[in-house]
């Protein structure tokens, strides 16, 4: 059975607030399959968060030392798709909020729960929600997701990009990424869209 995550009390942190957040979940493969799926996401880039633009590489980021996170950054049409909704997504589907530092099989601060807020009030609104999830009791136990201001985000290398639409028969990507994209399209349905390959 499928938990529903209520959606937050406010759609938008304000009128000023651009179309973009960034948010990481465990491998950014995955992530970035589940936004590709959402109705109002018109592009997601996989990146690095977090740590320093000469650790900004696969390599440096997987040895679990470099202070990043693999992200994703999210660009959407504010009039199509809530800040809210995409938040909802990211704690009901994307991954698990209330695993610190892994997400399932994968180990390490690359993999933490983490919201990179783009303004202040992108910032009050996660935090708001979390602390309505965390009131619910939803999850059992607290969530662990980290808020912030972003600092940088830089692109991953370009065979990172799209990797699950790319590569739909890797064993990965079918037993993690693919299972999300599913639960997405039955979770919610009014906002699933899937995309041409």
């Amino acid at each position: 059975m499928v938990m529903q995550i209520p959606a937050p009390q406010r759609e938008q942190p304000d009128a000023s607030t651009p179309g973009m957040s960034v948010l990481a979940g465990g491998c950014f493969w995955c992530t970035e399959a589940v936004y590709l799926a959402l109705e109002g996401v018109t592009r997601v880039v996989s990146g690095y968060t977090g740590g320093a633009q000469e650790t900004a590489n696969y390599r440096a980021v997987c040895s679990g030392t470099s202070g990043h996170a693999e992200a994703v950054q999210i660009h959407f049409d504010p009039a199509r798709l809530s800040f809210g909704r995409l938040l909802q997504v990211f704690f009901a589907v994307a991954h698990d909020p209330t695993q610190r530092n892994r997400q399932g099989n994968d180990v390490g601060t690359q993999y933490r729960s983490a919201i990179f807020a783009v303004n202040a009030a992108q910032q009050q609104m996660a935090n708001d929600y979390i602390a309505e999830l965390n009131a619910t009791g939803l999850f059992g136990q607290a969530i662990v997701t980290e808020v912030s201001l972003l600092e940088n985000f830089y692109p991953a290398e370009g065979y990172h990009q799209d990797y699950a639409r790319r590569n739909p028969d890797q064993p990965y990507i079918c037993a993690v990424a693919l299972p999300k994209v599913e639960k997405l399209r039955h979770t919610f349905p009014q906002y699933f869209h899937a995309k041409e390959s």
